[in-house]
C-alpha cells in the first residue's frame, strides 16, 4: 500500500511528512541544472551548495519565488525525485498528497501546484491553507468555536490567519518575509560598506546576529563577513553589528507587523477577546528571527507565543490533518 504524505512545499525548504513515520525529509528547494543539456544535476542540500557556486553552463535554481511555482517542470522534477528517494508509493498504488499554500493565491497558481504534485506521483491531491495547516503543526486546536491566530514567516511569504471552527476567519498573505531580508542585508551591506555579498552570506548573517527588536546589549553582537569590495573589485572582510542588521531588516518586519495589525482589525469582537486570552502563536523559519515575539507583543498588545518546532510546523500539520481525514473516512465507510 502507498503511503500518504503532506508536504510543505516552502520557497525555502521542502519537508515531508509521511503518515505514521512523520517528518523524513527536510531539504532546501533548489535545484542545479545543466543549461546545456537541460539535464538536472543535484536536488535539495546537495544543490544548495552550488548555489552562487557554479560555473557558467550550471545552474543553481528556486523553482519557487513568494510561495508559488515560477518554474513549472523544475519543481516536478523537484517534488519527482523527493517522492522517488523516500520510496512511499505502493506496487499497484499512489500516495495521497496534501500539499500547503498561501491563502491568497490565484486560481491558475492552484492549479499549478496541483498539477505538480499529480505528476510528481500523487493520487488524490488536497490544497490546504499554509496558516491552518501550521496552526495545526504547533499544537493549537482550531476545531473548537474559539478564536486562534497564527503568523506563520517563510522564506517567501508571511501568512496571518485568524482560525475558529477548523477554517480561516481573516487572513492576510504578504509576499515579505525571509527572502527579503535577505536582500535587504545584501543591499545594506553593499550600500554602507561597499561589500558586495551573496543571499547565503546574508542568510548566515540573519541567523547568527540578526535582530527584530533593538535591545541594549545587541549592538556587542558583531559578526565579520567577507566578500567582494564593489569599488576595486578585490576580497575583502568588514564587521558588522547586530544593530546594521536590525535596520536592515526593519522596513519588511514592519510590513510584516503592519498585514498582523490589519487582520487583528477585522477580527470579530468575540474571537478578539478569545486571542487575548490565547496570544498569537509564531510558526516558520521568521519565528527564529531574535526579539521577533517582543516586537509583535509590544505592537499588539496581545501576548505572543513561539511554537517548538516552528520549522516542522507545517508538515507537522498536514500530516495531522491527513491522518484526520483517514480516521473520518475509515468512520464513514463503517458507517
Amino acid at each position: 500500500m502507498a503511503k500518504d504524505i503532506g508536504i510543505d512545499l516552502g520557497t525555502a525548504n521542502v519537508l515531508i511528512y509521511v503518515v505514521g513515520k512523520g517528518i523524513v525529509l527536510n531539504e532546501p528547494s533548489v535545484v542545479a541544472i545543466d543549461t546545456k543539456t537541460d539535464k538536472v544535476l543535484a536536488v535539495g542540500s546537495e544543490a544548495y551548495r552550488m548555489v552562487g557556486r557554479t560555473p557558467g553552463n550550471i545552474r543553481a535554481i528556486r523553482p519557487l519565488k513568494d510561495g508559488v511555482i515560477s518554474d513549472f517542470d523544475i519543481t516536478e522534477a523537484m517534488l519527482s525525485y523527493f517522492i522517488n528517494k523516500l520510496s512511499v508509493k505502493g506496487f499497484l498504488s499512489k500516495p495521497n498528497i496534501m500539499i500547503c499554500a498561501p491563502t491568497n493565491i490565484t486560481e491558475i497558481e492552484r492549479k499549478a501546484i496541483i498539477q505538480a504534485a499529480e505528476k510528481s506521483g500523487g493520487a488524490k491531491v488536497y490544497l490546504e491553507a499554509e496558516p491552518k495547516v501550521a496552526a495545526l503543526g504547533a499544537g493549537m486546536d482550531i476545531f473548537k468555536p474559539s478564536g486562534n491566530m497564527v503568523i506563520d514567516m517563510g522564506g517567501g511569504t508571511s501568512d496571518i490567519a485568524i482560525l475558529s471552527l477548523g477554517d480561516i476567519v481573516a487572513s492576510r498573505s504578504i509576499r515579505v518575509a525571509g527572502d527579503r531580508m535577505n536582500s535587504e542585508i545584501v543591499n545594506y551591506v553593499k550600500r554602507n560598506h561597499n561589500l558586495i555579498i551573496g543571499e547565503r552570506t546574508a542568510e548566515t548573517i540573519k541567523i547568527k546576529i540578526g535582530t527584530a527588536y533593538p535591545e541594549p546589549g545587541n549592538e556587542e553582537k558583531t559578526m565579520a563577513v567577507r566578500g567582494r569590495d564593489s569599488v576595486s573589485g578585490m576580497p575583502t572582510e568588514v564587521t558588522i553589528t547586530a544593530a546594521e542588521v536590525e535596520e536592515a531588516i526593519h522596513d519588511s518586519v514592519e510590513q510584516i507587523v503592519s498585514a498582523a495589525m490589519a487582520v487583528l482589525e477585522t477580527t470579530p469582537p468575540e474571537l478578539a477577546a478569545d486571542i487575548i486570552d490565547r496570544g498569537i502563536m509564531l510558526t516558520g523559519g521568521g519565528a527564529l528571527l531574535d526579539g521577533i515575539d517582543k516586537l509583535f507583543s509590544e505592537r499588539l498588545t496581545v501576548p505572543v507565543i513561539i511554537s517548538e518546532d516552528p520549522l516542522d510546523n507545517v508538515a507537522k500539520g498536514a500530516g495531522v490533518l491527513l491522518e484526520h481525514m483517514d480516521t473520518k473516512t475509515a468512520k464513514e465507510n463503517n458507517d
